[in-house]
């Protein structure tokens, strides 16, 4: 029985590796095309401008009404940074060592404690695949060049 949970997690591990090597080999080809990503960037930064993620930032405060708990909204700040590193040609390895740093200084050091850490963490992920879910939704309907 343990041997069976072992392989299936063993399975998922596997998958998640092949998936993300497959994401790399994309990125690494968009990061290539100077017009994609010029294309991209653009589009990126008309929806920071235009204010299009104001819903978004909007579900983010609205927990925290109590200014003296008032989160800032780091997944913006995360996307921010991330999209100021993103260049023609510029290396994978950069744009996941700027995400690190930010989940080191936004998510990690600021834990207290163990219990602290998966509360702070799942938030983060929580409001960071619904940020990520509307630019997606953002750049498909209003920015279709962009989002080629």
């Amino acid at each position: 029985s343990s041997s069976l949970t072992e392989v299936k997690e063993f399975v998922k591990r596997l998958r998640r590796q092949t998936d993300l090597c497959n994401m790399v080999k994309t990125v690494r080809a968009l990061l290539n095309n100077n017009s994609t990503v010029t294309v991209l960037r653009s589009g990126l930064h008309a929806i920071f401008n235009d204010k299009s993620l104001d819903l978004t930032k909007d579900l983010f405060q609205e927990k925290f009404r109590n200014p003296k708990k008032r989160q800032k909204n780091i997944q913006l700040k995360c996307l921010k940074n991330f999209v100021s590193l993103l260049a023609s040609s510029t290396d994978i390895r950069d744009l996941l060592s700027c995400l690190s740093s930010d989940l080191q200084t936004f998510v990690i050091k600021p834990s207290k404690s163990k219990e602290a850490f998966k509360e702070q963490a799942s938030d983060f992920m929580l409001k960071w695949n619904l940020l990520l879910s509307n630019v997606g939704k953002i750049l498909t309907i209003n920015r279709t060049d962009s989002f080629g």
